[in-house]
């Protein structure tokens, strides 16, 4: 075997010759180069390891650590505010060759702190920052610092990020659009409190992964949402705090979802490092230091997260009340609001991030009523980091967003669900300006339940855990904590905190351990001479063969492990006796409050019809053209983002100086008022047209001409509806006959123009729209005594039904 390694004589005439004469099969070849790449691959890998606890400790040493991939300067201290909390406003200073427009909306992201350190919105060029940075905007990032101020809660977050948000507005006085902002995972919650208290300094707020309902999820999915039962409620996180002398130390979380996929964590993710140690090392070490940034968070703010949040269910039910006795409720954010999940997402599955709409409300109807927009977009596959890390994601979904959050923020109220297509898919793609195009499709509650999958019995399950977790904590606050009180110093929590597994696995690799001073000299010698193994080699097959059964292995552990859980605590908290122990067995007690069923949430679905109502006939052109396009492309102002576009470059050219902002609300009201009763409203539209001259209809028709050109033909139904407009706006041309002069009152050329459309041109459009609320023919203008023809214009050309 050392004949066959030796390099010399395999190199010399007749080496291989001699070499294939003892081994003509190759299995020792074979067998000693896997051996030498294997070893040199353990002697790289390991030193890896080394760099990366190196890394670490660096990392954690630094007073502001954070993984952004950009250049920041820091414009708010949160630490100077009256509540002080431990984060920052920071501008996100551009790249060379990227130009910023101040004119454009501003972009804000906030980082979620759940364990890790902040920058991970950030953290590559094709990253949410990078995407916005890209199309122009002033962009911004809300961070945190390692450690949280003495006595800070959630509320104190809520309301630092909310003075961030006024600063940045404050910062473009030249815009009159609220900046758009972005919260991953836990931040998604906390923006939502905020946007629910102060809604007016929100734009469109797109959440990425972010559960707000915590009760829901798919059976035999999710497995997180069963932990607070399994450990008997919060009562763990007080004492964890209190071992921490008044801190949680973030390590903890990041081991609840390490232990989530046990595969990935201890065998693939490494191995996958081992495998490709020649290429991997640089993108491993770069996310290793966000994953091992272990912040801390401070007793109470967690306290509140697991006891209102994970166990009570609290936030998405509307039960939140501030401490100065303002109610937390979602309904009362005025922004679109984007929901963005994923299929392959065991953290934040798509119940868990669109349970909160079926929560507060009953119905689409009351979206519409409180003048809401909820779009929602579900990936395939990508996981819970994937939503926001991913490349790809990022130059695709966010890309869109990004590129369309003006088009978003003028969506009608109600419910929505986004797809995202490659242009190259579409007949018209000359059309579609980027790679991708961003369309909207209409969603009922049947269909939202099909994603949400909510099963009131579980509700029951779920409020036994809530009530459990109460008696659980009060036993624990008057027998245990005191002692933990008066036994724990700062010094034994701090020692307790670098103790954890965690963390002692990346001081250990480094090289404040003297057993690690050879490898890097090994590393070097083996980086000059490296001869990685040829992929067919069979004993690298094996390897890869062997890899496969371990990872199946686990995930089969896994999965059993999951099932497990999930059956025992479906078994223990759905047994009668314990139900009726505390306080929930019957079925006329309320085991999940649904604020879109109770008597004032009624009152005021009421008043607002009611009140829209009075409006119907009031108002001018605007609401008359705008009316128009929301009925004719059925019940949205845009089936995708080009009529958008179209729609606004128009409105510029027949209402300049009209702001975004009233043509927000022109648009939510005229929908808002279809939807209450469309006969009325499409009646009425002459009366709103009432003293507009012939020249200005014709302008009208030809500003929705252009329109619903945007996005290629109209199909049959939308152009039987664009022809029934057409016939209303006619009927709203001016047909009085203007007195003769005195001196020529006989004279039939004195007569005034003859108005464009006759009656008997009328009921010939009406039928064409047969099955509408069209004017009849009876109902058209009268003919004149005498009739010129009239030239034709847009609105008399009638359009044949096209097909989409």
């Amino acid at each position: 075997m050392n004949f066959l390694a030796n390099p010399l004589l395999a190199s010399t005439p007749g080496g291989d010759a001699l070499a294939s004469m003892m081994d003509p099969f190759g299995f020792g070849r074979a067998a000693v180069n896997y051996w030498r790449d294997s070893v040199e691959r353990n002697i790289l890998y390991w030193d890896v390891m080394r760099e990366r606890g190196n890394q670490y400790l660096e990392h954690m040493e630094q007073t502001k650590p954070n993984v952004l991939g950009f250049e920041t300067e820091v414009l708010v201290d949160g630490r100077t505010l009256p509540n002080p909390t431990n984060y920052e406003l920071l501008r996100v200073l551009p790249p060379k060759n990227t130009q910023i427009d101040p004119q454009k909306r501003p972009f804000v992201v906030v980082d979620p702190r759940a364990g890790h350190g902040p920058g991970i919105g950030g953290f590559k060029p094709d990253s949410e920052l990078g995407v916005a940075l890209k199309a122009g905007h002033p962009c911004y990032f809300i961070g945190f610092l390692p450690f949280p101020e003495p006595g800070q809660t959630v509320e104190d977050v809520v309301e630092a990020e909310v003075a961030f948000l006024r600063h940045v507005i404050a910062l473009h006085p030249e815009t009159t659009e609220k900046p758009m902002v972005v919260g991953n995972c836990q931040a998604g919650w906390q923006i939502m409190m905020a946007a629910a208290l102060e809604p007016d300094v929100f734009g469109p707020i797109l959440i990425a992964g972010a559960p707000l309902s915590y009760w829901a999820g798919e059976h035999g999915k999710a497995p997180m949402r069963y932990t607070g039962g399994m450990t008997g409620g919060s009562w763990v996180t007080a004492m964890t705090t209190d071992i921490g002398n008044g801190l949680f130390d973030g390590a903890w979380l990041v081991q609840n979802f390490e232990r989530l996929n046990p595969a990935n964590t201890y065998w693939k993710k490494q191995y996958h490092l081992y495998d490709n140690v020649d290429t991997e090392t640089k993108r491993y070490l770069e996310f290793e230091r966000w994953w091992g940034g272990h912040v801390v968070l401070g007793g109470e703010e967690i306290q509140y997260i697991v006891d209102n949040l994970f166990v009570g269910n609290r936030l998405s039910t509307a039960q939140l009340v501030t401490r100065d006795g303002r109610r937390i409720d979602l309904r009362n954010v005025r922004s679109p609001v984007v929901v963005f999940c994923s299929r392959g997402d065991d953290i934040t599955p798509p119940p868990q991030a669109l349970g909160w709409i079926r929560d507060l409300y009953e119905g689409e109807e009351d979206i519409v009523a409180n003048e809401q927009t909820i779009i929602y977009c579900q990936h395939d596959t990508t996981g819970h980091l994937g939503i926001f890390v991913s490349g790809s994601v990022s130059r695709k979904e966010h890309s869109e967003f990004t590129a369309n959050m003006d088009y978003i923020d003028v969506m009608p109220p109600g419910l929505y669900e986004t797809t995202i297509s490659h242009a190259d898919e579409h007949p018209d793609a000359e059309l579609i300006e980027r790679d991708y195009l961003l369309e909207f499709t209409p969603r009922n509650f049947e269909e939202l339940d099909r994603d949400v999958m909510h099963k009131p019995e579980d509700d029951r399950r779920f409020a036994t855990v809530a009530r459990i977790s109460e008696i659980n904590l009060g036993l624990y606050r008057l027998y245990i904590q005191p002692w933990l009180h008066a036994t724990m110093t700062p010094e034994a929590a701090r020692w307790i905190r670098r103790m954890h597994p965690i963390r002692l696995g990346y001081k250990l690799m480094s090289d404040r351990n003297p057993l690690t001073v050879p490898l890097p000299v090994m590393a070097d010698y083996v980086r000059r001479h490296r001869k990685p193994v040829d992929q067919d080699n069979m004993f690298k097959a094996l390897e890869s063969m062997a890899s496969d059964q371990i990872v199946a292995s686990l995930d089969a552990w896994r999965d059993l492990r999951d099932s497990s859980t999930e059956r025992l605590f479906m078994d223990v908290y759905g047994q009668p006796l314990l139900q009726a122990a505390v306080g929930l067995y019957g079925d006329a007690h309320v085991h999940r409050r649904r604020p879109g069923a109770e008597p004032e949430h009624r009152r005021f679905i009421e008043n607002r019809q009611n009140e829209l109502r009075h409006k119907i006939a009031q108002g001018g052109h605007h609401e008359a053209v705008m009316r128009s396009v929301i009925y004719v492309l059925g019940g949205a102002p845009a089936t995708d983002e080009r009529n958008f576009k179209r729609l606004r470059a128009s409105r510029a050219e027949l209402e300049p100086g009209t702001p975004l902002s009233e043509f927000k609300r022109l648009v939510r009201e005229q929908f808002f008022i279809l939807k209450l009763d469309r006969e009325q409203a499409l009646g009425s539209l002459p009366t709103l047209l009432k003293g507009q001259s012939n020249d200005d209809i014709d302008g009208y028709l030809k500003h929705l001409e252009h329109v619903f050109a945007a996005s290629g033909e109209l199909s049959a139904h939308a152009a039987e509806r664009f022809d029934q407009v057409k016939a209303l706006f006619d009927k709203a041309r001016p047909n009085v006959v203007a007195p003769p002069a005195p001196e020529a009152a006989s004279t039939p050329a004195a007569k005034a123009p003859v108005p464009a459309l006759t009656a008997e041109k009328s009921a010939t459009v009406s039928a064409k729209s047969a099955g509408e609320s069209a004017p009849k023919a009876s109902e058209a203008a009268p003919t004149p005594p005498e009739k010129k023809p009239a030239s034709r214009s847009s609105g008399q050309r009638r359009s044949t039904p096209r097909k989409r």
